[in-house]
């Protein structure tokens, strides 16, 4: 480009149209110049985007490591409910023979209230001491 600059420099009056043109290229080269500078450092911001955004994905506030999270509470608390359910339907169950089971009621009475028959004497094998109480439950007939 440069020898075609000088050569018209030495030709007179055309060297102006020339160099006009030389400046009308300029541009040309600039804009070649930034495409080649521009395209790799924008390839490297879009990869760059990219590796954020499945970094985002994998790691972020909802992203597949949250989800999988969420996902095991969920069955957990699933299993917690079925097992609440079950429990919830044996104490009906119960509920429901301690108002009309008298074997039933006779029985928690023994147990938890420590009655007696007449004549029947209770005997603790636990050696656990009821602190509320200062004197064994008397035995009542029933």
């Amino acid at each position: 480009m440069k020898d075609n600059i000088a050569k018209t420099e030495e030709n007179g009056p055309a060297a102006g149209t020339v160099e006009s043109a030389a400046l009308k290229a300029m541009p040309q080269r600039a804009w070649d110049l930034t495409a080649r500078v521009w395209r790799p450092a924008g390839t490297a911001l879009v990869i760059g985007l990219a590796l954020l955004l499945g970094w985002h994905v994998v790691n972020g506030k909802h992203g597949l490591s949250s989800w999988e999270q969420k996902r095991t509470e969920d069955k957990e608390l699933q299993k917690e409910i079925q097992d609440l359910e079950q429990e919830n339907a044996r104490l009906s169950i119960r509920v429901e023979r301690l108002k009309s089971d008298p074997d039933a009621i006779e029985h928690e009475a023994r147990e938890k209230l420590r009655y007696a028959k007449a004549g029947e004497v209770i005997v603790d094998l636990s050696g656990e001491t009821n602190a509320g109480q200062s004197a064994p439950p008397t035995p009542q007939s029933k």
